[in-house]
C-alpha cells in the first residue's frame, strides 16, 4: 500500500516529535467490531430527520408520491456513495478517513479544505443541528423548553441581502433559548463521555442506536398495520392523490432537488465511520462491510417510515387544526410528524412515549458524530494542519483537545440558527466533498494502479459516476433554489475562505521551520 509521504512539507512542518502522516497511530485502542461499525454508521445517521424533516418536504413537493420519492433519491444517491468509499475506506484505513482520502487522490489543500470545513459547518453544524432537536423533542415533555430566545441574551436576526435574503424568515436567528440551552449541555455531556475513552462512547452508540432502530421498526409495523386510518388512507391514495397535479417541469425539478435537503440531512454523517478507521478491528474487511449494511439498513428504514406516515396521517392538513389528523403532515405541532403519527396510532399518551424514544435516538446520534468528528481534526494536526495539540491523545487514548475545540465551536453554531437553517449549511458544503472524493476514486484507480485495493467499488465506473452526477445534481439546485441559496451560497463562500488560510497555515510553519 503507497505510504503518504511528508516531503511536499516545509521542513519542519508538523514538527520533529510527530510521526509520519501516513502511518496509523498505534495509541488508538481497536475497540470498534463490525457490529460497533455498523451501528456506528446507522446510529451517527439516524437523528431526529426522519421524526420531523417529512413536513417541511411535504409541503414543498404537494404529493405523498414525491414525498416518498424524496427518500427513495436521498437513499440512492447515499447508497452510491457508500459503495464508491468502501475502496477507499479499504485502502486507507487510518484516523481521519475522508480527510485522508482527498489528501491522497487531490494533495493536502483538497484534504484541508475538507477538513476546515468539516470543522467550521460539517460536523459541527450537524452536531448542533441534532442538539437544537433533541431540545425541539424535550419540549413535548417539559413544555418550558420551547424555541422562543430569551429576551435578556443578546439577540438579532441578521439577512444577507445580497444573497436574495428577503425573506426574515431565513434570516440567520442570533440568540438564546430554552431549546438551544438544552443543546448546548447536551453536546457538553457527550464531549465528556468521549473524553472518557473510545470503549465508554461506543458503548452508547452501538446500545442506542439498537434501541432506536427497534423503536422506528415498531413504529413502522404499526403504522402499516394496527395504526392505518381510513381517513389518511383516503386522501394520500384515493381519487388519483397520490401523484398529485404537479408535473415534471423545470421549475418543480428545482423544488424537488431543494426539498432533498431534509432527506439527504437525514441520510448523511455515513461516512463517520471513516474517520474512526483506526479504531476498528480488521479494518480493510469492516468498513466497507459497514459502510454497506449500515447505510442499506437505514435507506430501507426512512422509505418505510415515510410509507407509515402516509398511512396514518393525511399529507396536508391545515395550521389551525384541532386534531394530528387536520393538522396532517405538512402542518405536524413544530414538524414533530414521528409524534404526531405515534399520537395517532397509540392516543395522547404515546405522543410522549415517542418523544422519549426519539431523545434515545437524537442523544445517541449525537455521541457517534462527536467520536468521529475529532479524529479528522487529529488527523490534520499530526500533517501539520490544525493546532499541534489536537494531534495529540489523553491519558485514555481519545483526541482530548480535538474534542474539546469541536464542542465549543458546535456550540456556538446552536446560537446562530434554527435546525433548518443548519441542516441548509451542512448539506451542500457536504455534497460538495462526497463529489470530490469520489472523483478522488477515479484518480488513485489512474495514479496508483498497484496500490492493495482489498475491496473493489462494486459497479466501478458506471455507479460512481452516477452518484457524482446525481449529488452534483443537487449541489446546483441548492444553489438556484431561491429557499436554499442562502445558506448553499455561505457553505460556499466558508469553503473557499479555507484557501487563503491553508496558505496562511502553511506559511507559519514554514516560517517556524528550521530551515525558515
Amino acid at each position: 500500500m503507497p505510504r503518504y509521504s511528508t516531503s511536499a512539507a516545509p521542513a519542519g512542518f508538523s514538527g520533529p516529535s510527530q510521526p509520519p502522516a501516513g502511518d496509523a497511530p498505534s495509541e488508538f485502542v481497536k475497540a470498534l467490531t463490525l457490529t460497533d461499525a455498523t451501528m456506528l454508521v446507522a446510529g451517527s445517521m439516524i437523528g431526529s430527520g426522519i421524526f420531523i424533516v417529512s413536513a417541511g418536504i411535504a409541503r414543498s413537493v404537494g404529493s405523498p408520491f414525491w414525498l416518498l420519492m424524496a427518500w427513495v433519491v436521498a437513499g440512492v444517491i447515499t447508497m452510491l456513495g457508500a459503495l464508491a468509499y468502501g475502496e477507499l475506506a479499504a485502502m486507507y484505513p487510518r484516523a481521519g478517513g475522508q480527510y485522508v482520502f482527498l489528501r491522497e487522490a487531490m494533495g493536502r489543500m483538497l484534504g484541508f479544505l475538507y477538513g476546515w470545513t468539516l470543522f467550521v459547518v460539517i460536523q459541527t453544524g450537524t452536531i448542533a443541528a441534532v442538539a437544537v432537536a433533541f431540545g425541539r423533542f424535550l419540549g413535548v415533555l417539559v413544555p418550558g423548553v420551547g424555541p422562543e430566545r430569551y429576551t435578556w441574551f443578546p439577540q438579532s436576526d441578521v439577512c444577507v441581502g445580497l444573497l436574495g435574503c428577503t425573506d426574515p424568515a431565513n434570516a440567520i436567528q442570533l440568540g438564546l433559548s430554552p431549546q438551544r440551552l438544552v443543546a448546548l449541555a447536551m453536546i457538553l455531556l457527550l464531549t465528556w463521555v468521549n473524553l472518557r475513552g473510545v470503549r465508554e462512547s461506543k458503548s452508547i452508540t452501538t446500545s442506542l442506536s439498537v434501541v432506536k432502530v427497534g423503536a422506528l421498526a415498531l413504529l413502522i409495523v404499526l403504522g402499516l398495520t394496527l395504526g392505518r386510518n381510513g381517513t389518511a388512507l383516503a386522501a394520500n391514495f384515493g381519487d388519483g392523490r397520490f401523484v398529485g397535479t404537479e408535473t415534471f417541469t423545470t421549475g418543480f425539478v428545482i423544488i424537488f432537488g431543494s426539498a432533498l435537503v431534509g432527506s439527504l440531512f437525514s441520510s448523511d454523517a455515513w461516512n463517520n465511520v471513516t474517520f474512526a478507521a483506526a479504531e476498528v478491528q480488521n479494518p480493510k474487511r469492516n468498513l466497507p462491510l459497514a459502510l454497506l449494511l449500515g447505510t442499506g439498513l437505514v435507506t430501507l428504514l426512512y422509505i418505510s417510515a415515510n410509507v407509515a406516515y402516509l398511512n396514518v396521517l393525511p399529507l396536508e392538513g391545515t395550521a389551525v387544526g384541532g386534531t394530528v389528523l387536520a393538522r396532517g403532515i405538512t402542518n405536524a405541532t413544530q414538524d414533530r410528524v414521528g409524534t404526531a403519527a405515534a399520537e395517532v396510532i397509540f392516543g395522547q399518551g404515546a405522543g410522549t412515549i415517542m418523544a422519549i424514544a426519539i431523545l434515545i435516538s437524537t442523544f445517541g446520534c449525537n455521541n457517534g458524530l462527536i467520536l468521529a468528528g475529532a479524529r479528522v481534526y487529529y488527523a490534520m494536526a499530526r500533517d501539520g494542519l490544525f493546532f499541534r495539540r489536537a494531534g495529540e491523545l489523553n491519558a485514555r487514548q481519545v483526541p482530548a483537545t480535538a474534542l474539546v475545540m469541536q464542542a465549543v465551536w458546535a456550540s456556538l453554531l446552536c446560537l446562530t440558527g434554527t435546525y433548518n437553517q443548519l441542516l441548509d449549511y451542512v448539506v451542500f458544503a457536504a455534497l460538495l466533498f462526497y463529489v470530490l472524493t469520489t472523483v478522488g476514486l477515479f484518480i488513485l484507480r489512474r495514479s496508483r494502479p498497484e496500490a492493495e485495493r482489498p475491496y473493489r467499488a462494486v459497479g466501478y465506473p458506471f455507479l460512481p459516476a452516477l452518484y457524482i452526477v446525481l449529488a452534483s445534481a443537487v449541489a446546483v439546485i441548492l444553489l438556484i433554489a431561491p429557499n436554499t441559496r442562502v445558506q448553499a451560497v455561505s457553505g460556499l463562500v466558508l469553503v473557499l475562505v479555507g484557501v487563503p488560510v491553508f496558505l496562511a497555515w502553511r506559511g507559519g510553519a514554514a516560517r517556524q521551520s528550521p530551515a525558515g
